[in-house]
């Protein structure tokens, strides 16, 4: 069973040889909150004083010190998250990233993204960017269609993302994603068509796709409490799936884990490196990291997270070590969900039993040593982590 500790001092934080090392940033701020959202963000008017610049201070003491525990590990990947990392401007960001580059090696191929709102962008954001060492935008469009972003409480245009994601490509960004949500309440199966489409016609290389899913605390949350609006369809949500892969799968772009497509090359490897088992850095408010058996995450306000790192010390809020069981739920749940499949050898001899009876019912195909999702599979993911497991 996972160890949990209530912090007393620091948890030991080493990485192990030859495993993928990555770094993820968080940006805790946003401009407003969607309805939709849970992530760990705040308004202006919830950051009691906290703003960038006091943030880019604290990031800075903290990659510091992570180096001293990390050592001289290449990093491979840098994403940076949110929140909304687009507010801090190319400046801001090409800084995010010199923070990094002062405190590790990035490796030669190195992969870095950051994620950006559609209406915190500009030609001239995507140049510095690029100029900078990013080599992947990952843009948050969700919809195509007004009444859709009305509900999530988008306030770009339905314009703007695809905009975005051309002026991406015409500053030298290769990568570039765009993420989308389907089910929410008023959207029909031509919205969504007309999503994928302008994603498409925008010439980006991956898409992400994620059901709308209403979480405890949110403004959704009680709107659809309060019946203002109907909570999302489980059979709306298969069949919207079914149209986002078959639609996506004939313009090129494959599905290499439940809920992303890309054109061959265009994985997104920072993600690759959480389904993989591999390890990584999580810096700023709220951040969780994972290096050896320990994971670890942040205190989540700014200004707790900079008082920490203002005494020189980590601002860690708790932590656990992951048994040998842990391991091996999560590898499972995580390693399954992906193309590349679920490598069999990770599975004990009741595992196996159960995996031939899931192949059996048409959930997981057999290719080679691996056990990958069968179409059908992939709508029951979840439910196959289970069996799989007993």
């Amino acid at each position: 069973m996972t160890t949990r500790t209530e912090l007393a001092g620091q948890p030991e934080l080493a990485p192990v040889p030859g495993r993928v090392f990555g770094i993820y940033i968080h940006v805790p701020f946003c401009a407003t909150r969607c309805g939709y959202c849970d992530f760990n963000t705040y308004t202006p008017g919830e950051l009691g004083g906290a703003n960038p610049d006091g943030w880019l201070t604290a990031l800075r003491v903290e990659l510091r010190l992570a180096a001293e525990n990390v050592g001289s590990v290449p990093v491979q990947t840098v994403f940076v998250g949110g929140g909304t990392p687009s507010l801090l401007g190319g400046a801001g960001l090409a800084a995010v990233l010199g923070a990094v580059r002062d405190n590790f090696e990035l490796a030669v191929d190195a992969e870095v993204t950051t994620e950006a709102n559609p209406e915190s962008t500009s030609p001239e954001m995507f140049t510095t960017l690029r100029e900078a060492g990013y080599t992947r935008i990952s843009l948050g469009m969700q919809s195509a269609a007004p009444q859709v972003l009305a509900v999530l409480d988008r306030t770009h245009s339905p314009g703007r993302a695809p905009a975005a994601a051309l002026e991406a490509r015409a500053a030298g960004f290769e990568h570039v994603n765009i993420d989308l949500i389907y089910g929410t309440p008023g959207e029909t199966d031509d919205d969504l068509r007309r999503s994928i489409d302008v994603a498409v016609g925008a010439g980006v290389d991956h898409v992400s796709a994620y059901s709308l899913i209403v979480e405890d605390g949110t403004a959704l949350a009680r709107r659809v409490r309060r019946g203002e609006i109907a909570r999302p369809d489980d059979d709306v949500l298969a069949q919207r799936y079914e149209l986002l892969d078959s639609r996506l799968s004939a313009a090129g772009l494959h599905w290499y884990e439940v809920s992303n497509w890309s054109r061959a090359g265009g994985e997104c490897r920072h993600n690759l490196g959480y389904w993989d088992g591999g390890e990584w850095w999580g810096a700023g408010p709220g951040a969780h990291g994972f290096l050896g058996d320990t994971r670890w995450w942040n205190v989540k306000h700014p200004n707790a997270y900079a008082q920490a790192l203002t005494e020189n010390r980590l601002p860690i809020a708790d932590f656990e070590t992951l048994e040998a069981r842990d391991r091996h739920v999560e590898d499972v749940m995580l390693r399954v969900r992906v193309r590349d499949g679920l490598p069999v050898a990770l599975l004990d001899t009741e595992e196996r039993a159960r995996a031939e009876n899931l192949c059996g019912e048409g959930l997981l195909l057999r290719q080679q040593d691996a056990l990958v999702l069968t179409d059908r599979g992939r709508l029951l993911a979840d439910a196959v982590v289970r069996d799989l497991l007993g």
